[in-house]
């Protein structure tokens, strides 16, 4: 299965752009966006290094909540 994490852009610098998500920062790949417009601020899906599309501040909360929610199953003892 592969999961793309939601970002908050930093910074933006030509096609690549700092990131941050739960206090860890990435260098990621604007390549695949380079037809639209990316600024700080900004949410964005990431893929392997790569920003795949836009998001709004709700649908990353929505997405962070489900991933917590895998998380927390992960860490409950199994019975």
């Amino acid at each position: 299965m592969c999961l793309a994490i939601p970002m908050r852009v930093v910074e933006v610098d030509g096609l690549n752009a700092t990131c941050e998500a739960k206090g860890v920062e990435r260098t990621v790949s604007l390549f695949m966006m380079q037809h639209e417009t990316v600024a700080p601020g900004d949410m964005v899906m990431v893929h392997v290094g790569y920003a795949l599309q836009k998001m709004t501040e709700a649908e990353a909360r929505s997405t962070w909540e489900l991933y917590d929610q895998i998380l927390e199953q992960e860490d409950a003892p199994r019975a």
